[in-house]
């Protein structure tokens, strides 16, 4: 088969190119360097055919899905650090992005899988989000919610195609995937206390550090991506993927320092100082798995701990990649 994967040399975009060239599929790779970075797939060069452009840009795309039989579209602008920085970027990135993704796709009837967020569900105080949850949202005035609500529009979008012209298409809610390769550039916590800690510098945990969330191992996450894009049985459906197991921040902090053997201190820093004033967050993000278990039988398998030392030695053996 061929596969188009906008994003495709993002972190979890390069993964997801690994593992649909191991089952033997031509790839293509619509990136535009943007967050992702050409040294994400440079290993797989020779193997895919990578095109540094946007998805802003409808010809290329038309070009692309036209060559393809499906298409992975992640490209998006992500990282809660750069949407409070670059609304606008990240309003028209993700909406006008998306809709021209749709309008080729649909033209040529490629099935397509969507990449949406877990902030598509707000700030509700719940701890456990299923897919057909209400949403919560606060004020237009923080630009802090633009991305969850242009994730939510891209999916609305989708689910739109699917209903009024049969576009074959699956939506899946990430929850904090990480894993080899990720970036901190952008407020990822992971990456980003790996890269202090192993440098000796504070950890700086932004709030009180009691917030918990769920970190799924992108080598579990990319499987379940082309397990849902192969069930032709699920379309116009959503799905959340990510790990069921929570950890404070305050304590993921710990762990890392404990696990780097780092001299470290672990800061804490008021959110209002980090991202501006009236900055809000999700006190807990926790997906049920129940609907994608029942799927295509997915579960989480990598432990924390391990996904923790796989970021620990990959920091360790480019120290000099771009943080």
């Amino acid at each position: 088969m061929k596969a188009l994967v906008t994003g495709g040399a993002g972190f979890i975009g390069s993964h997801l190119c690994e593992e649909l060239l191991r089952r033997g599929h031509e790839v293509f790779v619509l990136d535009d360097l943007s967050t992702g970075r050409f040294e994400n797939i440079e290993h797989l060069d020779g193997r895919l055919t990578c095109v540094i452009d946007t998805t802003l840009n409808q010809e290329i795309v038309r070009d692309l899905v036209r060559e393809v039989d499906v298409v992975y579209h992640l490209a998006a602008t992500l990282g809660v650090q750069l949407v409070v920085d670059e609304p606008i970027r990240t309003i028209t990135n993700n909406i006008r992005g998306t809709e021209t993704v749709l309008e080729e796709v649909c033209r040529y009837r490629r099935r397509l899988l969507v990449a949406s967020t877990s902030e598509v569900y707000g700030k509700s105080d719940k701890e456990v989000f299923r897919e057909d949850d209400d949403r919560i949202m606060g004020s237009t005035h923080l630009s802090r919610w633009s991305y969850a609500d242009s994730k939510a529009i891209d999916e609305f979008l989708t689910l739109a195609y699917w209903r009024t012209k049969r576009m074959p298409c699956v939506v899946v809610r990430l929850f904090n995937t990480v894993g080899p390769r990720q970036s901190g550039r952008y407020g990822m916590v992971i990456p980003r206390f790996v890269r202090a800690a192993l440098r000796g510098e504070p950890i700086l945990v932004y709030g009180d550090g009691k917030q918990t969330r769920c970190f799924a191992y992108v080598g579990d996450v990319v499987p379940a991506l082309c397990g849902l894009m192969d069930n032709r049985a699920i379309n116009g459906e959503i799905f959340n993927i990510g790990s069921t197991q929570r950890i404070t921040i305050e304590d993921l902090a710990t762990r890392i320092v404990a696990l780097t053997g780092s001299a470290s201190e672990v800061h804490f820093v008021p959110y209002d100082q980090a991202y501006g004033p009236g900055y809000e967050d999700m006190r807990h993000r926790a997906p049920s798995l129940d609907k994608v278990r029942a799927a295509i039988g997915y579960e989480p398998k990598t432990s924390l701990d391990t996904i923790l030392q796989s970021v620990i030695d990959d920091m360790k053996r480019n120290p000099g990649r771009e943080p």
